[in-house]
Parts: C-alpha cells; sequence; structure tokens
C-alpha cells in the first residue's frame, strides 16, 4: 500500500469524523482521493471489502449512503469509520515506534484536526467526532520505514554481502542497541539506517513485496533486519532489482526469501563434498605430477566444477539433452575430466609430448575442445556435452558458441531453448573488459540469434594476470555489463560450497522457467601466479600473503561437515584416498600412450558424414532449365493476392525487370544468387544469410525480404514459397557487430555440413572489426582443432572512388593467410586434382565477376565431399552492370564453376596475334574490356580471368601461358601494389613459368602504386591513378582514336536530335538542347571517364541521386573479350552509350572514353552537368538513350535533357543476337492520389529500378 494511498484514507477518514462528507468541506475529501484507483468495484448486496482498499470518492460516497440505509450492508471497518470509531491498522497489535526519528512529520495537521473539532455534522449531529490520535501518522511512518528497508536490503543488500573470502574487500559491520552486529551500512539503508538503532521489539506487518515472514503476517523488527541479513548479506549477493518483469523479480524473491528455501539434505552436502574432493584432487594431482608445466589451474575456486555439475544435474532434470560449454583457458582441464569425464588417461598423455598421427599443427592442451555424451548418474539420463575449443583471446568463444547452440537447436526442432542449453565460463578481467561479451549479450534476445538463455558463470580470481581490479575495470562488479539484458547477478562467495550449489540451482532453475541469460560470480581467488610457473608476490604482495596463510575451500568444507556430523573423518580421507587412485591409475595408462590423435579432440563430429563418402568427387553443380524458371518466376512476382500486400512502387519496377530477365533467359547478380539459395533449398540444404542490411542489401540490390507498406510487422520472403517440401530459408539483419555475428555464423557453419551458412559485411573492409574470428577461428580452425566450417564470407570490394574505408575488402590478409605453398608446382595430371587442391587448403579466396560463377561457387560448397570457408570478394558496381549478366545456359546441367575464365573473343580466337596476356581478377576487367574497345586492341590484347585466386589453379594458368607463347604477361589490379592479389600471385606465376624449362619470361605489374591507404578520397587523384594503369597497359589514345571516338559522339547527337524532332515531347516537357551547348554537355559525358567514378560535380551531386534509371533488356555476360561481330558494334554502342547523361556509375570507366580525352573535357564541364560522385555502375556498358514521354522539368541553372536516340522495338526473349540495353530517364513516384498527367506508351510501362545509396 502506497504513502499517497494511506494518507488519502486518512484525510478521508477525518473528514467523515468531522461530519464534513455532503457539506462543501466534501470537495477536501474528494481531491484527496482522486489520483488513486479502484481496487474493488460494487457489486452483491454487501460490500466486505475492507475501508484500507477504498478507492475513490465516488466509491466511498457511494458505501456512505448505503451505511446511511442499513449500516450492516457495508464490511465492520466502515462502519468504523463512517461511526467514527477508532480502529488500529492491525487489530490486537501494538505498533511501536521510537518518537525521536529525524523524519517524524511535524504534528501541524493534528492541531489543524482538533481546531475544527467543534464543528458539526451536515446532518445535524449534535455530537462533534472524536480527533484521530497522534499514533495514526506514527504507525503510517513506522511501516513507510520497514518498506523502505526490505526495499533496500533487495535493491542494495549486495553491497553489504561478504563475498570476498580472503576479507580485502568487505563490509564494515555496525552494532545495533542491543549490541547485534549488522553488516547493512549507510550504503545500503542510506536515510533509514538509524531506524535499524531504535526499538528492535516493535512488530511490524510483513508488506506484499518481501517473503521473509513465510507463512507468518507479522515479525518483530529485530527479525526483520536478521532474515534480510542473512539473505542479501551473507556468502550471497543477489542483484534483480534492475529486472523490470514483475514475475521474474517475485521469482527470485520466493526462491531466496522463503524460510529454509536454501537449506540442504545431508546427502545434498556429501554429494558437494565428493565434488569438491574431486575438484581439488585432480589439481593437485596435476602439480605433483607436473610442477613446472602449464595447466593454469582451478585451485582457489575449485567450486567452480562442482558448481557446473550441479546446472547439468538441473538442467537435464528439466528435459535438456545438449549442453555446450564455452571458456578459456583456466579450469579447462579439470572440466574436461571431472564435467565432460573426458577419460583422465587421454588428458594425462597430452603432457607427455607425442607425436600425432594425423595432419594438422594442434594446439595447446588448455585450448582443447571435446565432444562426450554419457549418462548422467544423478537424473540417469543421457546428456551430450561439448567444450568449445578456443584461442587465448578468452572472450571470442562466446559468440561461436551460441551460434553452435542455436543451430543445435534449429536441427532438433527445439523453438523455445527446452533441449539445448549454453554455459559459458568467463574470467573477472576479461568479461568486463572484452567488447565481445557485450555484442555477445545483446544477442541474446534477437530473433534469430536467440539461444532462449545462457547461463554465464564467471571464474571471479580478483585479479586480471598481474592487474588489480581497480586498474582494470569502472564498474564495481565485473559483472555489471550483464545488466544491459536485466540479468539476475548472483555473486558469491567460492569458499561457501553450499552457497554457490543453491546459486546453480537458482540459476539452472531461472533459465528452464524465463529462457533468459543469467549470471553467477563465484567471487574466489587465484592460488598460484597467472600460471603455475609465475609468481604473484611480485604485483600482489598482501593478496598472496593472505592466500598462503588460508586452506583450501576442500579442508574448510571437510572440517565444517565433520563437525556437522554428515561425514566423518575416514569417510572424507577415504574419497580423497579413493580419487587419487583413479588418477594414478590414468598416470599409468597414459605411460602406455605412444602417439596422439588430434581427431579425438573434436568438438564438432559430423556422424555420418564422411563415412561411405568419397571426398575427392566433386559433384555437378548444374540445375535444370526449369528449376531456373520456377524460382525465378517466384522471385520476381509478388505476393500472391490472397496476401493482400501492398508493396512499394520501387520493389514493382525491380519484380518487374526481375521478370523481364527471366523471360529473356539472362540473369543479374541478385538472381543468380536467388538460383544459388533456391535450388539449394529444394534439395532439402537450409540455407542462412545473416549480417547487416542483407535483407535489402546494402547497394537495394537482394530485396529478399517485402515490407508490407501500411502494417508493420508483416513481411513477405519470396524464397520461402518456392516449393511445398523446401528446407527453410533464413535472412535476417543484425545488429551492428561484425565480430559477435560473424563468430555466431562461424559457430552455425559448423554443427552440421548439411547447410550453407553465409555472413556478409556491409562493406568489405568491416571485417576489420572481426579480425580475431577470422584468425583464430576460420583461417586455423581446422589445422589447430581438425574442425571443418563451410562458413561464406561475402565481402564488397572494389575501387570506386568512395574513400579509403568503403573500398578494399583486404584481400591481401586473406591471401597471405592461406597455407598452400607458392614455390611448389602441384601435380596438376592427377585426375583428382582440383579437390584434392581445395582439400588441402585452408580455405577458398574468389573474386567473381559473372552471376554464374556465383551461383556455382555458392552450390559448390555444399557439393564438396568435405567443408572449407569461402571467402569472396562481392562487387558493388556489378551488381547492375548490363555485361555482368550471365546466360541461363551458363547455370544447366552442362555448366560448372569456372577457376578462370579465359579470352572467348578475337584475342582468343588467334592467339598467335596477341602481344600482350593481361590476367586480372573481379571487376577492374570490365575496365579493362572497354579501354581496350576504345584503343582498337580487340586483337592484340588478351584478357584473363582468374576467378579463385586460392587455390592458384595451377593447371589453367599454364594452359594460358602455353596459349599465347609470344604475348607480353601482364598483371593488372586497380588495388595498390601491396594490396590485392599482387603479393599472392606473383611467386605463383613464376613457378608456373619455371614448371618451363624454355620460359623466359615473366609477369609485370600494373596497377596503383603502395600506398598505407586502401584507397584515396580525391576524385582527381582517383581519376590520375586510373589514367596511369591505363596508360601502362593499352598506352595513350592515338590521333585516329580519338577522331574516331569524336565522329561517333557527333554520329550520336545527329541520331539523338533526329529522334527528338520525330517525337516531340509534351507540354510541358523541356525542348531537347541543340546546338553548340548540347554537343558540349555530350562531349563532357562521353569523354568522362576513369576507372572508379564519373568526374564528381559537388553541386549536382544530390540532385542526381534522384535520377532513376533501369534496363529494359537483358546483356548476357560477355564470358571474355566480345567476339568478332559483336566486338565492332560493342565499340559502336560504347561510344553512342556515351551521350546518356544519368550514369548511375560510380565507376565512368565503362561508359566514357580514356582519362586524356576525360582530363580535357572536365575543365570545360559545368558545374551543374556532372553526374552523381555515388551512382552506381548498372550504365558501365552499351546504352543507348530513351526518350521519356513525360520528362523532368529541367532544374534551374542546367542545361536541358539530351535528346534521346532511336526508341527499341518492344521487349521480349532475348535468344538472337543480343541487343545493347536501353535505360529510361524515370518520372517521380506520384502517389495513388495525385494521378498521372500523361499516359505513359507501351514501351515504358515496365518501371525501372532506381539506383541504390550505399
Amino acid at each position: 500500500m502506497n504513502q499517497c494511498r494511506l494518507r488519502g484514507l486518512v484525510q478521508m477518514r477525518r473528514e467523515l469524523a468531522l461530519g464534513l462528507l455532503g457539506s462543501k468541506h466534501h470537495v477536501l475529501a474528494q481531491f484527496a482521493l482522486r489520483g488513486i484507483q479502484t481496487t474493488s468495484p460494487l457489486g452483491g448486496t454487501q460490500d466486505m471489502d475492507s475501508f484500507a482498499s477504498g478507492c475513490s470518492a465516488a466509491y466511498i460516497e457511494g458505501l456512505y449512503n448505503k451505511w446511511k440505509n442499513n449500516p450492516k450492508s457495508v464490511d465492520q471497518s466502515w462502519d468504523d469509520l463512517f461511526n467514527g470509531n477508532e480502529r488500529p491498522v492491525s487489530k490486537g497489535i501494538p505498533i511501536q515506534s521510537s518518537h525521536s526519528r529525524k523524519y517524524r512529520r511535524p504534528p501541524v495537521e493534528r492541531t489543524a484536526v482538533k481546531a475544527r473539532s467543534g464543528e458539526r455534522t451536515a446532518s445535524g449531529g449534535a455530537s462533534p467526532a472524536p480527533a484521530p490520535p497522534p499514533s495514526d501518522w506514527k504507525n503510517i511512518d513506522d511501516h513507510h520505514a520497514i518498506q523502505a528497508i526490505i526495499r533496500a536490503y533487495q535493491s542494495r543488500g549486495h553491497l553489504a554481502a561478504d563475498l570476498d573470502p580472503l576479507g580485502i574487500v568487505g563490509p564494515q559491520k555496525g552494532a545495533s542497541v542491543d549490541g547485534t552486529e549488522r553488516q547493512a551500512t549507510k550504503e545500503v539503508l542510506r536515510q533509514h539506517y538509524s531506524y535499524i538503532f531504535g526499538d528492535l521489539n516493535a512488530t511490524f506487518k510483513l508488506p506484499s513485496s518481501t517473503m521473509i515472514g513465510g507463512d507468518e503476517e507479522f515479525l518483530p523488527l529485530r527479525e526483520i533486519l536478521d532474515r534480510l541479513e542473512r539473505i542479501y548479506c551473507g556468502h550471497i549477493g543477489v542483484e534483480y532489482m534492475q529486472i523490470t518483469s514483475l514475475t521474474k523479480t517475485t521469482w527470485i524473491r520466493d526462491r531466496f526469501e522463503k524460510p529454509g528455501g536454501l537449506d540442504l539434505s545431508k546427502d545434498e552436502k556429501k554429494l558437494i563434498l565428493e565434488r569438491l574432493t574431486r575438484s581439488t584432487g585432480f589439481e593437485n594431482f596435476l602439480a605433483k605430477k607436473f610442477s613446472s608445466e602449464k595447466r593454469f589451474g582451478l585451485e582457489g575456486c575449485d567450486i567452480m566444477i562442482p558448481t557446473m555439475k550441479e546446472v547439468v544435474d538441473r538442467s537435464t532434470n528439466t528435459g535438456v539433452e545438449s549442453i555446450f560449454i564455452g571458456m578459456a583457458h583456466r579450469g579447462r582441464l579439470n572440466v574436461l575430466a571431472n564435467v565432460c569425464r573426458k577419460p583422465i588417461s587421454d588428458i594425462l598423455s597430452q603432457f607427455h609430448g607425442l607425436q600425432a598421427t594425423d595432419s594438422g599443427s594442434g594446439d595447446v592442451k588448455y585450448h582443447l575442445g571435446v565432444f562426450q555424451e554419457r549418462l548422467n548418474r544423478q537424473t540417469n539420463r543421457m546428456v551430450r556435452i561439448t567444450v568449445v575449443a578456443n584461442p587465448s583471446h578468452l572472450e571470442h568463444v562466446n559468440p561461436v558458441l551460441l551460434g553452435k547452440a542455436r543451430a543445435e537447436m534449429f536441427q532438433r526442432g527445439d523453438v523455445c531453448g527446452k533441449r539445448v542449453l549454453p554455459i559459458i565460463i568467463h574470467g573477472d578481467a576479461s568479461f568486463c573488459g572484452q567488447g565481445v561479451v557485450f555484442e555477445s549479450m545483446h544477442l541474446s534476445d534477437l530473433p534469430n540469434y536467440t539461444t532462449y538463455g545462457t547461463i554465464h558463470i564467471v571464474s571471479n580470481n580478483q585479479v586480471g594476470f598481474t592487474t588489480d581490479p581497480r586498474f582494470s575495470r569502472s564498474s564495481r562488479y565485473c559483472t555489471d555489463v550483464a545488466k544491459v539484458v536485466a540479468a539476475p547477478i548472483l555473486h558469491v562467495n567460492a569458499d561457501d560450497p553450499e552457497a554457490c550449489i543453491q546459486c546453480a540451482r537458482i540459476a539452472a532453475d531461472y533459465r528452464a522457467t524465463f529462457k533468459k541469460d543469467v549470471v553467477i560470480d563465484l567471487v574466489g581467488y587465484r592460488r598460484n601466479g597467472h600460471n603455475e610457473a609465475d609468481e604473484p608476490m611480485f604485483t600482489q604482495p598482501l593478496m598472496y600473503q593472505r592466500i598462503r596463510k588460508l586452506k583450501p575451500c576442500l579442508q574448510l568444507y571437510a572440517e565444517k561437515l565433520i563437525k556437522e556430523g554428515v561425514v566423518t573423518d575416514s569417510e572424507f580421507k577415504a574419497m580423497v584416498a579413493n580419487y587419487d587412485k583413479i588418477c594414478e591409475e590414468a598416470w599409468k595408462e597414459s605411460k602406455e600412450v605412444k602417439s596422439i590423435k588430434y581427431s579425438s579432440w573434436i568438438d564438432s563430429p559430423w556422424p555420418g558424414f564422411f563415412e561411405g563418402r568419397d571426398r575427392l568427387e566433386l559433384c555437378p553443380t548444374g540445375i535444370s532449365t526449369d528449376t531456373l524458371k520456377t524460382i525465378g518466376e517466384i522471385f520476381s512476382s509478388p505476393p500472391p493476392p490472397e496476401h493482400k500486400f501492398e508493396m512499394h512502387k520501387g520493389i514493382h519496377r525491380i519484380l518487374a525487370l526481375r521478370k523481364q530477365m527471366v523471360q529473356d533467359k539472362v540473369a543479374d547478380w541478385s538472381l543468380g544468387e536467388a538460383f544459388a539459395f533456391g535450388s539449394l533449398l529444394k534439395e532439402g540444404i537450409h540455407v542462412r544469410l545473416s549480417g547487416q542490411d542483407v535483407e535489402r542489401g546494402t547497394f537495394s540490390h537482394r530485396h529478399h525480404v517485402l515490407h508490407h507498406q501500411t502494417a508493420d510487422k508483416v513481411v513477405y520472403i519470396a524464397l520461402d514459397h518456392l516449393y511445398p517440401d523446401q528446407a527453410p530459408y533464413s535472412v535476417s539483419n543484425s545488429s551492428l557487430s561484425e565480430c559477435a555475428v560473424l563468430g555466431f555464423e562461424h559457430g552455425y557453419s559448423m554443427a552440421s555440413p548439411h547447410a550453407l551458412v553465409i555472413w556478409e559485411g556491409q562493406f568489405g573492409d568491416f571485417c576489420n572489426t572481426a579480425q580475431c574470428i577470422i584468425d583464430t577461428f576460420i583461417a586455423s580452425g581446422e589445422a589447430k582443432w581438425v574442425r571443418q566450417s563451410g562458413v561464406v564470407l561475402l565481402l564488397p570490394h572494389s575501387m570506386e572512388g568512395m574513400g579509403p574505408e568503403h573500398s578494399s575488402g583486404r584481400m591481401e590478409r586473406f591471401l597471405q593467410m592461406s597455407d598452400d605453398d607458392p614455390d611448389v608446382y602441384p601435380d596438376t595430371c592427377d585426375a583428382d586434382f582440383v579437390a584434392r587442391q581445395l582439400m588441402n587448403v585452408n580455405w577458398i579466396v574468389t573474386n567473381f565477376s559473372t552471376p554464374a560463377n556465383l551461383f556455382h561457387g555458392l552450390r559448390r560448397q555444399v557439393k564438396m565431399g568435405f567443408r572449407k570457408p569461402l571467402i569472396n570478394f562481392s562487387p558493388k558496381s556489378l551488381l547492375r552492370h548490363p555485361l555482368a549478366r550471365s546466360p541461363f545456359k551458363d547455370f544447366n546441367e552442362c555448366s560448372c564453376f569456372q577457376r578462370i575464365i579465359p579470352d572467348k573473343g578475337p584475342a582468343g580466337k588467334q592467339p598467335e596475334c596477341v602481344k600482350k596476356l593481361v590476367f586480372c581478377s573481379g571487376k577492374v576487367y570490365y575496365d579493362l574490356v572497354k579501354e581496350r574497345d576504345d584503343h582498337e586492341q580487340v586483337e592484340t590484347v588478351a584478357l584473363v580471368r582468374v576467378e579463385q585466386l586460392c587455390p592458384f589453379p595451377y593447371d589453367l594458368i599454364t594452359e594460358q601461358l602455353k596459349l599465347y607463347p609470344k604475348a607480353e604477361l601482364l598483371w593488372a589490379q586497380e588495388e595498390h601494389k601491396n594490396m590485392g592479389g599482387w603479393f599472392y600471385v606473383q611467386p605463383r606465376f613464376d613457378t608456373a613459368l619455371l614448371k618451363n624449362e624454355n620460359e623466359t619470361r615473366c609477369v609485370s605489374y600494373h596497377g596503383r602504386p603502395p600506398s598505407s591507404s586502401p584507397a584515396t578520397g580525391n576524385k582527381v587523384q582517383h581519376y590520375s591513378e586510373y589514367a596511369a594503369i591505363i596508360k601502362s597497359i593499352f598506352g595513350e589514345l592515338t590521333p585516329e582514336n580519338k577522331k574516331r571516338l569524336e565522329a561517333k559522339v557527333k554520329e550520336q547527337q545527329e541520331k539523338a536530335k533526329a529522334e527528338s524532332q520525330s517525337s516531340p515531347p509534351k507540354d510541358g516537357a523541356a525542348p531537347p538542347a541543340t546546338g553548340a551547348s548540347a554537343g558540349k554537355k555530350k562531349q563532357h559525358q562521353s569523354t568522362s571517364s576513369g576507372m572508379g567514378g564519373a568526374a564528381p560535380s559537388a553541386k549536382n551531386a544530390p540532385s542526381s541521386k534522384k535520377r532513376q534509371q533501369g534496363n529494359d533488356e537483358a546483356s548476357p555476360s560477355i564470358d571474355g573479350a566480345s567476339p568478332t561481330a559483336r566486338s565492332a558494334s560493342s565499340s559502336k554502342k560504347r561510344q553512342q552509350d556515351k551521350t546518356e547523361p544519368y550514369s548511375t556509375s560510380s565507376s565512368p570507366s565503362m561508359v566514357g572514353a580514356s582519362p586524356p580525352a576525360k582530363s580535357e573535357s572536365l575543365r570545360k564541364q559545368r558545374s551543374d552537368s556532372a553526374p552523381s560522385p555515388e551512382a552506381s555502375a548498372a550504365q558501365k556498358a552499351p546504352m543507348s538513350v530513351k526518350p521519356s514521354l513525360n520528362p523532368r522539368k529541367p532544374r534551374p541553372g542546367s542545361a536541358p535533357a539530351p535528346p534521346s536516340s532511336k526508341a527499341s522495338p518492344a521487349r521480349g526473349p532475348s535468344n538472337t543476337a543480343p541487343s545493347k540495353p536501353r535505360f529510361v530517364k524515370m518520372e517521380p513516384e506520384q502517389t495513388p492520389s495525385s494521378g498521372s498527367k500523361a499516359q505513359k506508351s507501351p514501351a515504358e510501362k515496365d518501371p525501372k529500378p532506381t539506383k541504390p545509396t550505399p
């Protein structure tokens, strides 16, 4: 009952007692109770509610009217109230309290009441109502003080808890008036601290917010304080008042506060002693046998093993079948031996320095994982326990463990975490010091990442290596990070085994009940230094002086139980001797072991996956055309009408373009990716795509999740509706974290080989913050722990003038960590060379340039007889590039993944005429194709794309070297020399060349010079670097080249002018540009080129973003240099298309001429005619201007829109010679109510996609 309500009722009572009800003073009574809510409605023939439940003036007035008619119709308390009789708050129980409290309310109101005692009631009663006694306010204030004291213990009692077994940090006890020492200080009780030194025999009614009374409603103040001290200020400090859920806080109070709730039976105490004996005995045995070996023992926090075993027992009893444990090095060997029951002989053999019989590097013994399935003797149930292998980076195993647990839940169909339990063991310094803890915590309630509660156990040594807590954290506790998810935190003294076990039980039950995280903070110490050879007295002399005087926890607890009569001294000694005997026998067995196997320590076995499987068999990755059409039709269609789904207008345009591509039997990047996902789903392979903004795609290219425009949380995912029996598809935007999310996906991929798990970075360089996961888990996990993973990393990468941080995916780092030998030429004659090369490397690094290769590369991840991580450097501008498309034939059953794509144009058909053989990879290929056409070197320069960089395709590279014996060899890349693929491919090219004894050539480098920054942020410098690359490969444009380009531009202008005159614009449209101004503008646009971005104009950049454009027809992938028939038209088209003013490409090399011509035009360019520097690369290829029947009005100060070229024919399947794509300048979107002023022609009815904004 709150203070406002009590005082309102007292005021009402006074008004009634003075006979004011019904008079003008009745308004005061109504005002006093106006803010109090009703708790009990009127009803029935007799109102038996107590006066303390009254809540409003109207309600009380109704009761008063009923009482006047029949005093027996209301409860006795109301009858007493209306009669003016005195009635104490608690019948028959005197309430005593000191009158000297500082916060006592002054008796002003009581005096005022007495002054009105002579007034008569409105009904004319002659006798005045008696004034309420002064004890009313005193009793209310006393009860308020008791409630505040109880709440203080609940909220802050942990601050006075006796948690430190060393006694260094602890409460300062104070004596009460009865001589009792209490730990609750002013920090806990605050303004009520002086109250506990008053009358300790005063009896109070306990509020409903506490359960310390059990079945008792009233307790003396002394007993209240004693019980609160034992519960909240003993060896357990409970932090739970940060939880906003009343249900959860009430549940915790029920477990801690009820009398006798923490008591243990003799058998339970004996079991704790036995388990503690094993925990301590194991560490003592290792210390005796390997005194100088590093083992990172658990001495000082030995109770962690019984605590973990209690969690296992309690959880398996509630239905848990699989438990995942993640931890750092301290105590790992003890956990393996006593929690997982790994044979002790296997653990001891790791100390003998034996040779491994299988491949790999192995790892130190205290980093190894294990997978055990055993019978839990306490619950008589089978349980699978997995300890995840972990490097020395402490907490970085957390997200990996959570990902494995989530995948296990998916495989078991566990939708609420009832059968799978994750447990994470933390160190005190790492728990508060490493950011990945915070990132992992924030995954706990995300729908596609939650594990429905994790039990966190902190092995709190009160020191981090050599750093004191006061220097390692700013918070009071190392566990304060858990408050961000409102997890209850149970601090417990590690030298009190019974308290630790009770915390373990409560934590396991809390997680089982609420499916939320919970933390157990075992506050102990570290008996040795950081490792057994370390001297801790150097840095913590006072702490270790106390530690050396302190008895071990096992001895303290044994003495306690012997004193209680639970066990005898002989029984305890028998326990110790029995376990010592077990260890000695295991020691003898370990001495007989002559070799070890790394695979016996694997934490992610895949039963049945490798048995009977030919690991060197590469299954085909192509699919039927019917499957392509089915997936394409559904993926390009809006939700069915029965869904009543309202889409965004822009999505309609995107789906229309996809539909047209399906009809034309070509695929762009998003469609190729959908083919890969959809076909795997059809085959029963679970696909999971995760990362920042992956649902839409960073560059607005994917759109796998469509959002209802008028209903919240209503979405449609087309890939979920492909086939009735398909596998589940999971696509979800992640939190803004790379380290934890990538670790989560890596862990997810290790749980099962029958899933394609993909993490996509928002930009490639975002992998910087996940480098620890990449280095210590993904790159080396298989070598260290024999643990395979098929996780896929998609890292957007290309130099497009976006600045240093949004350009490079740091390809060089991944290639540097590849473990293939650059100086050894493999046996390419082996029939299984390709599969063997993949199996022997630590991961696969690719840089795809076609949607078809992306399709085959993703499907190959699942079709291989083993699993390897795939690192692919995804494109940005190529996502919409008209030439970066693949025909359906490149996806069918006769197709496969292409490790390199040779030149299929005139140069490839006449290799003897080729003067330069240029190897390249990724998006730069399309720049080189365009520049080669401009320089008219189609027949003399061959371009070969290296799609798979690692493992290096020696066999195919050798074939290309032999095919062009007279050609100069070049490697071209857009990255700087100390980045990209150059340092990786250079020695491997040399190895391939040295294979031929008569070979005298070498590969030269053509790219940007070395730099510490991945890219420049200056557009002018960006173009200058591009021009230097092109000049070094193709030379300068000759006068004939320039004259030809100018003639084609002029021809294009004339055609556009004629087309504009034949199709005049409608009313209100801007007239076409003519004369010198149009020619000048066309000339600039035709010559504004350079790798990575059109010449920017700060003035026009914002308006350029608003321009919308799209492709009417798909253009098939060029697959090498252009064929002869296509080469001539391609060059012609490309020059014509340079008049297109609405380029969305941030890489103008596809739409303009070479940098020398560009530089001259840049000086003549008006600032308002430059394209947007942030536009995408959708128009880097041949294009023509299509007239708009309702063009936009020109902006003030800008040149009129140029006339469009000849209109293209109607859309249809592209099964003849490829036609050039057409682009439309889109109109602004109109609301349904606005209507369209002009009717579009049939050629314009297909809407076009808008430019993505990164």
